[in-house]
């Protein structure tokens, strides 16, 4: 079973490029990731190797390494990027996984896609644990950075200021729910205030992963 996600972004393919395959610039989309650095290399033409570490509470940091394992460009002007990555870290629920980034031209903007997978940790315990809650919690983090990158490339929302307009909509969606509730019970107010803070859409400046195309196992046709 392997992951998948796919956006349309209106941007140059070599801007695109750019901000995906720059550490420093790659760290500031992607909610997987809290730091991303390339390691030095040994030889010029080498395989380029890169460390990342994800917080995921305040002090616990899990870290791991990876390689690039390759690019492609195509004379379409499709180009692919390839790596492999691994943690030895206990909590990391990813053990060592392999992957992909394609940009194909479309039309004045190019089609950002993805597959990956990997081998989970914890034994038959991190099996389930992956297939009900990790695995899915994979896909909708990286669908939801892809839009975030979509919004910086094609509106110039930094990846900072959509994270806060992120949480600012949050709050502002359990605010409005406690309030109802505080005043009026749990009555028909306080539930079509609750159903609306659920289902109502986010505002076009906030990053939604319903906005890509993304399923926890890759579509026939891309596996």
């Amino acid at each position: 079973m392997g992951l998948y996600v796919e956006t349309r972004i209106r941007v140059d393919l070599e801007e695109l490029w750019r901000r995906t395959q720059r550490p420093d610039l790659h760290q500031r989309w992607d909610l997987r990731f809290t730091e991303i650095d390339y390691l030095p290399l040994d030889d010029p033409g080498s395989p380029q190797h890169f460390r990342y570490a994800t917080r995921l509470l305040p002090g616990v940091v899990v870290a791991g390494t990876g390689v690039s394992a390759g690019e492609r460009w195509r004379a379409d002007g499709t180009c692919t990027s390839v790596l492999r990555f691994g943690s030895p870290h206990p909590l990391c629920p990813l053990a060592e996984g392999h992957g992909y980034w394609r940009y194909v031209p479309d039309g004045g903007a190019v089609r950002f896609l993805t597959g990956y997978d990997y081998a989970p940790r914890w034994g038959r315990i991190g099996r389930i644990a992956d297939r009900f809650v990790v695995r899915p919690l994979m896909a909708w983090a990286t669908a939801w950075s892809f839009d975030r990158l979509r919004l910086w490339c094609e509106r110039g929302v930094t990846p900072e200021r959509s994270l806060i307009h992120a949480w600012a909509e949050v709050g502002a969606r359990v605010v409005a729910t406690g309030l109802a509730v505080g005043w009026a019970g749990f009555g028909p107010l306080a539930v079509v205030t609750a159903l609306a803070a659920v289902l109502l859409p986010p505002l076009p400046s906030t990053p939604a992963a319903h906005r890509c195309r993304y399923h926890s196992r890759r579509p026939k046709e891309h596996r």
